[in-house]
């Protein structure tokens, strides 16, 4: 199992990465602005918004040696609104609700906007 360990007084706590990653896909896709995530394919460069089943192909989690996250979203974001408000919105929200939900400190949050939808 790859994720974060936390001790504790009566024991050790272990919070596997894909739970970290379906919490924040959750909380970013309820977020004003975003359509969904985005799955990039390298090889061909297409971007593809997932599915909301799919929610942790557009997340990576990478845990630090000092155990905080640094959390990477891959987007696609409404057409007209503001990136720049989507993202502050994106980043305060995961920001305080997975250092809610794990105990772990969030160091960074990286946004990369993958593609813009229109929605009806």
């Amino acid at each position: 199992m790859k994720g974060a360990s936390m001790n504790t007084q009566i024991g050790n706590i272990k919070i596997d990465n894909e739970v970290i990653t379906q919490y924040a896909g959750s909380v970013a896709v309820e977020c004003f602005g975003i359509v969904g995530m985005a799955s990039v394919n390298m090889k061909d460069g297409f971007v593809k918004l997932l599915k909301k089943s799919s929610l942790t192909h557009g997340i990576s989690v990478n845990i630090l040696e000092n155990h905080k996250l640094v959390l990477d979203f891959h987007l696609i974001v409404s057409y007209g609104v503001s990136i720049r408000t989507v993202a502050d919105n994106l980043i305060e929200s995961v920001r305080y609700k997975v250092e809610e939900f794990t105990g772990l400190e969030i160091e960074k949050i990286n946004i990369y906007v993958e593609g813009v939808r229109v929605i009806d």
